[in-house]
């Protein structure tokens, strides 16, 4: 049976997949597009690994995302800033890898992981902390 902080991260997870899909649609400079690409596919290779532990737990693999999550909102909130220029959304993808890394932090801080889920998650933390230093590097760059 997967755990809902399991499942909580996962469903946000295909949220930023999403939001990385939208953001790289609408980015307008060149060099922004391709470091969002590089960042997509890391994330949805992390999707990947969370989803197949979804299935080895018998469960339903996360193909659709959170209308109610934070970060649903917020990518929502970054892909409209596009229209304001690459600077704003840099600002707001800092925003969403800040709240990813908050998530799984404190995931792995609580004990509400089964141990398989938990291995996936530490597994997973190192994309999760790449993509929060990405957040601060585009922030910086656009600032």
């Amino acid at each position: 049976m997967t755990s809902t902080a399991f499942k909580s991260l996962t469903d946000t997870t295909f949220d930023s997949v999403e939001g990385y899909r939208k953001a790289h649609e609408k980015a307008k400079s060149a060099q922004l597009k391709q470091a969002l690409q590089q960042r997509l596919d890391k994330r949805q290779q992390t999707l990947g690994t969370l989803n197949a532990q979804l299935e080895r737990q018998g469960d339903e693999l996360v193909t659709k995302g959170t209308a109610t999550g934070g970060l649903h909102r917020l990518w929502v909130d970054i892909t409209d800033l596009f229209e304001s220029g690459d600077e704003a959304a840099a600002e707001r993808v800092e925003e969403g890898e800040d709240y990813l890394k908050e998530k799984f932090e404190a995931a792995l801080k609580d004990d509400d992981l089964e141990p398989g889920e938990r291995a996936v998650v530490e597994q997973c933390f190192a994309e999760i902390q790449e993509g929060e230093r990405f957040g601060d590097m585009v922030a910086k760059q656009y600032d």
